[in-house]
């Protein structure tokens, strides 16, 4: 095929880079000539790269740079392509006019992409002649490595073209996703979930940043923390983000802001890009300060609690565990006087533990059950805590079965659930609001963002990992404990609880019924 991609800065030539190297002839254009002469060199190093690295051979990268058409004029003729992608700034009057000013000049069987990343295709095709012949194509930077693209058809696009994209894509060697044209699409939408809990969390004071990017990534097994990804991305693009698809999706409570946001993005602290967003960077940047070294008491006695006979199998998790690792852990129901006692929560706090059972406060605490991915384990503090037994708590939930290494400890202060079950929580939540509206498919919301977001595992596939019933539970738990509206159950959760389905089925919908024959 004969694309053409108008747009000449980091997507453009990425997407030229792509399709040349999957055979297709890429006529690139700019308003400035300069900059198709920086990509097109761009590309060569980049091929010239893969060669070098044995991705590619010299043969192959020459044949793809052959096949890079520089045009010095975007809106010349071009009777042959049969696609053109658009990858200009992310203005909607900036687009309108580019596709304006090329149905003008192209073939009326030319299909039109755009690239944006948070404008309405619909709105974008809208001011055409013949809006039925434009879609949405959202690549993600860099493209050559980041194998997914997001097909997005407008309210009037032909219907026989996402598939043509689709196969176009996946006959490139990446990942195609059909997705609703609504605000965020799909992966910058489900990316919500993340750092809007992250934000929050911050907001209550439950860790620093330091904190909730270190359990992030040692229990939910992530790469990169919320608040390193915000500030890899730049604050000032995130919160652009959050907020467009929160009012986008009509102030949802499930997507609602942080206040904490605006300040810091007026006070250019972007993150790397401006050398200090939530962390420091550049050259005598010291970084996040290392954790405190344990120093309590760690053959201190330990009473683990289960709050509720459904905790019971959490508690008998950890007491094992630190059995095993030479704890003096002690039975019976209640507590002796010196040990400490650590509560295995579930969308719940350890106050209310406290307060329910009659628990001594000041040596009473939190510990997540949620499996780690690493070696790390949770403690929660109640303000009632003495920092003393805490110490302690933490010195024996650091300690390891003979041959293992210690465990890291962080303490947090105590919330509903933790920092690992709300970052959860939120993550699977917003997954399956996007799932229940049918903005895109289960299987395709969940890889779009393993490989979109480099989550270990996608977000309805982690929530049956927890099951469904029980991260029912979890949301209810939270929206009990809290009263916040961002964690109300989403209707598919509950459905699939109640009906012992996963929450991966895409279950049975009206049309299978009607369109059987």
């Amino acid at each position: 095929m004969r694309i053409r991609i108008v747009g000449a800065g980091a997507m453009g030539r990425g997407i030229a880079q792509w399709a040349a190297s999957a055979g297709h002839t890429v006529e690139l254009c700019d308003v400035r000539a300069e900059a198709v002469a920086d990509a097109v060199a761009f590309v060569r190093s980049m091929l010239e790269r893969a060669v070098a690295k044995g991705r590619m051979s010299a043969a192959d990268a020459e044949s793809a740079v052959e096949r890079l058409v520089p045009l010095d004029d975007p809106w010349a003729a071009g009777p042959d392509v049969g696609l053109v992608i658009e990858a200009v700034r992310e203005d909607l009057a900036t687009k309108t006019e580019v596709f304006g000013r090329l149905e003008q000049v192209l073939p009326a069987s030319a299909v039109f992409a755009t690239n944006t990343s948070s404008l309405s295709v619909t709105r974008i095709a809208a001011a055409l002649k013949d809006p039925a012949r434009l879609a949405g194509l959202h690549f993600f930077n860099p493209v050559p490595l980041m194998r997914i693209v997001e097909v997005v058809p407008g309210a009037a696009t032909r219907p026989e073209i996402p598939p043509l994209l689709t196969s176009l894509v996946e006959g490139c060697g990446h990942r195609a996703v059909t997705v609703a044209d609504t605000p965020g699409f799909l992966v910058n939408h489900a990316g919500r979930g993340l750092v809007t809990e992250a934000l929050a969390l911050l907001e209550e004071s439950v860790g620093e940043p330091a904190d909730i990017d270190r359990i992030a990534r040692d229990v939910l097994g992530l790469r990169m923390g919320p608040f390193e990804l915000m500030d890899l991305t730049g604050l000032d693009v995130t919160a652009a983000v959050i907020d467009s698809i929160w009012e986008g999706f009509r102030y949802e409570d499930r997507l609602r802001p942080s206040y904490l946001t605006p300040n810091r993005v007026a006070a250019g602290l972007h993150g790397r890009k401006t050398g200090h967003g939530w962390y420091a960077y550049g050259p005598g940047a010291a970084g996040p300060a290392p954790e405190p070294a344990v120093t309590g008491d760690a053959d201190r006695p330990v009473h683990v609690f289960a709050p509720d006979p459904a905790r019971e199998a959490d508690a008998a998790v950890l007491r094992e565990a630190l059995a095993s690792a030479g704890a003096a852990v002690r039975s019976g129901e209640r507590p002796s006087g010196d040990a400490v006692v650590l509560v295995p929560g579930w969308g719940t706090t350890v106050a209310s533990a406290v307060a329910a059972h009659g628990l001594p406060a000041g040596r009473t605490f939190g510990v997540d059950p949620l499996p780690a991915a690493g070696r790390r384990r949770v403690l929660a503090v109640t303000p009632a805590a003495d920092p003393a037994a805490a110490r302690d708590a933490r010195a024996v939930l650091a300690r390891a079965a003979e041959g293992e290494g210690p465990f890291a400890v962080s303490v947090v202060r105590d919330t509903a659930g933790s920092v690992a079950q709300r970052l959860l929580a939120s993550i699977v939540s917003v997954a399956a609001s996007i799932a229940e509206r049918a903005l895109a498919a289960p299987a395709d919301i969940d890889v779009a963002v393993t490989t979109g977001l480099g989550y270990p595992v996608g977000p309805l596939a982690w929530g049956d990992r927890v099951g469904a019933a029980r991260m029912l539970e979890l949301h209810r738990a939270l929206h009990a404990t809290t009263g916040d509206p961002r964690h109300r159950p989403t209707r598919w959760v509950t459905e699939r609880a109640a009906l012992g389905l996963a929450l991966t089925d895409p279950g049975t919908s009206p049309g299978d019924v009607l369109g059987a024959r």
